[in-house]
């Protein structure tokens, strides 16, 4: 086992090849270690290289929607009047606490998801 720092997109690629000659090995084994610590030192440059941004919040109202099928109108009971749902879904006016409350207990969005700056 030769594992050194990812400092740069050929070490990266140097990982990916040997993660690859080792992604199958038995638990236990030196080559089961080795994976491990590639998978981990991979994750740590890209994390660090390739940050992945946070979704907007209507973004993840909009995908729930889509994904169940909900009207701008099916939306009321968790943000209020359809003159205010249409303003959260344009971006006019932002989140309340409790709106987001409604919106993860009612319709299982992550609070994560709504609670992010988008």
């Amino acid at each position: 086992m030769n594992i050194k720092p990812i400092r740069n997109e050929d070490d990266l690629r140097a990982a990916f090849q040997q993660l690859e000659r080792v992604f199958q090995a038995q638990a236990g084994t030196l080559e089961a270690d080795e994976m491990e610590i590639l998978v981990t030192l991979i994750e740590g440059y890209e994390r660090k290289h390739y940050p992945i941004a946070a979704a907007d919040p209507v973004d993840a109202i909009k995908f729930r929607m889509e994904q169940q099928g909900l009207t701008q109108k099916d939306l009321e009971p968790f943000i209020g009047s359809s003159g205010r749902v249409s303003e959260v879904l344009n971006h006019k006016r932002g989140l309340s606490l409790q709106m987001i409350k409604r919106l993860h207990n009612g319709l299982n969005i992550p609070y994560e998801s709504l609670l992010s700056a988008g």
